[in-house]
């Protein structure tokens, strides 16, 4: 534990070391660079925005299947949220949870790159994503508020060489808007919105401020207060006293109870900020600093439960079963310093960041120990179960990226860099049996019972990694490229995890593990792109991407001892075989792309064997194929129709069966080798038509229809009837009208049309359902909802 504090402690030092050193660096190359423009021509060649692969480049230019998505559309739409976004890309699937734990996983799947069970998102995982997320250059998940979004981008298939880590599936980036040097401008927004099932209505406001400073230094400010009314009403919630403890009208021995409803219980209020700052002091230097900050507080789960509690009462639309609220909070910090400066053959970058993200949240786990029987097994059926986990994560990081990009029409580009990471994560429980000691004591005489809390667990990881990594492209001519790229890392870390149980005084237990290792390795891609003619190339990438391994760190002696085969997971890495055609067609830009992806050594985020203790693991292997189609077109007089059309089929599943580590004669299977895996959608659809009219006086009036549709899905890669089950297709419409001038934008809008459930996971009766033998009259059940039909209006004011 002293280490890792350490190492925690040293982190702001390291931090300002980090830049002040490459701020240093990239200060004396720009002076070098001043003094060789004194001397040589200058360069026709702009200084280069890093993008998707490192330098502007047009969509259409872009060797491998890439979707944009602008700010301005984003606005349009009135999207906000990453789960609605990724449903409007073509081929992208995603685990809608709501905003409870927003930020603890990322939900967000690439071409079936997926094992992990939908019914997670409580907890902070062991293992990384499989789709990788920046917000400008910083590796973070931390699904900010969609606000003042220059672009989206989403790269398919692994992206192991250019980014690291996590990058499975693809990666998605989210591009902020850049102060603007030498233009004022404001702009205010405020909307309404009625939700089904709320009983409230909905509001949202945010301004966003851009203002000059000097001729070469500019600010941005940008601000906000989300207010959503809830949908979901805990329709049986236990009433507590001063202590937590539910109420016992006729006496602590009594079986009485006392439930209460709470109405719209699972509100969503989110305050987010942010502030840069741009120095463009001449031509070939510039640098951006940005410090954006959000804070989430929701009131608990928007899941509704089927079937009914332990009286045989059946649960209504948009009722919660579960005995007690489960409320989540969070906070998210990001500093960020970017610098470029131009050089004339290339372009050098440096990127230092560092955040600090955490939160917590309380769980009902009363249906769990229910379905396990431990309320009867272990705790004498005594009245009033309430089973509570309250759970913490934390995540901080320093990151530092120095990169040197080419620049003009070379025969030979490239991209070179190195890349260091150290990263904190930590996560505790503490769960409680509400009410347990207050009843032994009672019914048996003090001393028995030590206190409510059943279980402790606390967890710190750090994990360091340098990388070197390269891309070089060469031109045989002007229409065929070849591009060679590899990524050499190496990864350090240490895990110590303490555990107690202290409920019972004769079973009071302490453990604790600690282990530390490394790893490296390196990882290849291989690309080419052909130009058939101006307005169509052919191109072909093979590429690879991995995942980090860890520690479990698990106890192998003592009360709760693992098999040692939990004490470590290994790396997991994929193998991406892509053909792809795009180009255009007078008003038309298409792409279509055939992909076929082989994964080893998976890792899926699970529980050991013995006391389910999180952890990941290793295990067989999958393979993922398919086709994604994106035709994006303009026609009518002056193009005023605008029409999208996407469509993916991915066909994902094991290609040998997947076994615990501790099963050494594979005698039960998790899952057996042609299983779907979970989450993916085999089909999916997307279909957008706007129209736009020109109105008198400078007014313009807009139409919006957008229709997402994606077949079923299965919940867990599981063969147990706790887990397994499949989720049935569904189709979400959203509409909006808008009529805008130059400072005025005024939209009706409204999302989900259609009243569409959408569900993408759920947790079933069998793993936490209701048990009026053991007095459980609740239940835990419960299945995620897309945010039900929602009418809104808004007005923004800009000048």
């Amino acid at each position: 534990m002293k280490q890792c504090t350490n190492q925690r402690s040293q982190a702001f030092k390291k931090s300002a070391v980090a830049s002040a050193i490459s701020t240093a660096l990239l200060l004396n190359t720009h002076l070098w660079a001043a003094e060789q423009s004194e001397s040589e021509e200058q360069s026709d060649s702009k200084v280069i925005t890093v993008t998707a692969n490192r330098r502007a480049q047009s969509i259409q230019s872009v060797p491998y299947n890439i979707s944009a998505v602008s700010g301005e559309s984003l606005s349009e739409a009135q999207i906000t949220d990453a789960a609605e976004l990724m449903r409007n890309i073509p081929g992208i699937a995603v685990v809608d949870r709501g905003h409870r734990n927003s930020g603890v996983i990322n939900g967000i799947m690439i071409r079936g790159m997926n094992v992990d069970g939908a019914a997670l998102g409580d907890y902070a995982l062991s293992a990384v994503p499989t789709v990788s997320t920046y917000v400008n250059e910083t590796p973070i998940y931390a699904n900010f508020i969609l606000k003042d979004i220059e672009r989206v981008e989403v790269l398919r298939g692994p992206q192991g060489t250019l980014y690291g880590s996590g990058s499975l599936g693809g990666t998605v980036r989210y591009i902020l808007n850049r102060p603007e040097v030498g233009d004022f401008s404001a702009k205010v927004t405020t909307a309404l919105s009625s939700t089904e099932g709320a009983g409230d209505l909905s509001w949202d406001t945010d301004f966003i401020l851009n203002l000059p400073v000097s001729e070469n230094i500019a600010m941005r400010f940008v601000g906000g207060k989300v207010d959503y009314s809830g949908i979901t009403d805990y329709v049986n919630v236990y009433q507590l006293d001063e202590n937590r403890i539910p109420v016992a009208p006729d006496g602590i021995l009594s079986d009485s109870l006392v439930f209460e409803s709470v109405e719209d219980a699972d509100f969503v209020e989110i305050e987010h900020a942010r502030v840069s700052v741009f120095f463009e002091p001449t031509d070939s230097f510039s640098a951006l600093l940005t410090y954006q900050t959000q804070t989430d507080s929701i009131g608990g789960r928007r899941q509704q439960t089927k079937g009914s509690n332990g009286y045989g009462e059946v649960y209504g639309e948009y009722e919660n079963g579960s005995i007690m609220l489960e409320p989540s909070n969070r906070e998210v910090d990001l500093t960020s310093l970017e610098m470029e400066v131009d050089l004339g053959f290339a372009t050098l970058t440096s990127s230092t960041s560092q955040y600090d993200h955490k939160g917590d949240s309380i769980s009902e786990n009363t249906g769990f120990y229910a379905q396990n029987n431990w309320l009867a097994a272990f705790y004498y059926n005594y009245p009033r179960p309430m089973a509570e986990a309250t759970r913490t994560y934390s995540d901080e990081a320093l990151v530092q990226e120095l990169r040197l990009v080419s620049n003009g029409d070379n025969k030979l580009d490239y991209v070179v860099g190195v890349y260091y990471q150290d990263q904190d994560l930590g996560a505790t429980q503490y769960s409680y049996l509400r009410g347990f000691q207050n009843w032994t004591d009672t019914a048996w005489g003090a001393g028995y019972v030590v206190s409510d809390n059943d279980f402790a667990y606390v967890r710190n990881q750090n994990f360091t990694e340098l990388s070197f990594f390269g891309e070089l492209t060469y031109h045989f001519s002007d229409e065929l490229r070849f591009t060679f790229g590899g990524r050499n890392f190496h990864n350090e870390f240490i895990n110590e995890t303490d555990m107690s149980v202290g409920l019972y005084t004769s079973f009071s237990i302490q453990d604790s593990a600690y282990f530390e290792d490394e790893e490296s390795g390196s990882l290849f891609k291989a690309n080419f792109s052909l130009d058939l003619d101006e307005n169509k190339m052919l191109y072909g990438t093979i590429s690879e991407g991995y995942r980090r391994g860890g520690a479990n760190a698990v106890p192998l002696s003592g009360t709760f001892a693992e098999d040692a085969a939990w004490q470590l997971y290994d790396s997991d890495s994929n193998i991406n075989y892509e053909l792809g055609l795009k180009g255009s067609l007078n008003s038309t830009r298409y792409n279509v792309s055939l992909f076929l992806v082989d994964w080893e050594d998976i890792q899926l985020n699970t529980a050991t064997s013995n006391w389910g203790f999180f952890a990941a693991q290793n295990g067989g292997s999958a393979q993922t194929s398919g086709i994604e189609v994106e035709i994006d077109g303009y026609f009518g007089e002056n193009n005023a129709w605008h029409y999208g059309v996407g469509y993916a089929n991915v066909s994902a599943e094991l290609t040998e069966n997947f076994y615990a580590p501790t099963d050494t004669t594979q005698s039960s299977p998790i899952s057996l080798d042609g299983a779907k895996l979970p989450g993916t959608p085999e089909n999916t659809l997307n279909v957008s038509l706007s129209h736009t009219n020109t109105l008198s006086n400078g007014w313009y009036w807009t139409n919006r229809m957008g229709l997402y549709y994606q077949s079923e899905t299965e919940n867990a890669l599981s063969d147990s009837e706790r887990f397994n089950q499949t989720m049935d297709s569904f189709s979400i419409v959203d509409f909006s009208s808008s009529v805008a001038s130059d400072n005025w934008v005024a939209t009706l809008w409204i999302k989900n049309l259609t009243n569409e459930e959408g569900s993408t996971g759920v947790f079933k009766e069998e793993y936490m359902g209701t048990s009026p033998a053991q007095n459980y009259y609740g239940n835990g059940s419960k299945e995620f909802l897309a945010l039900p039909r929602t009418i809104g209006f808004s007005l923004s004011y800009e000048f």
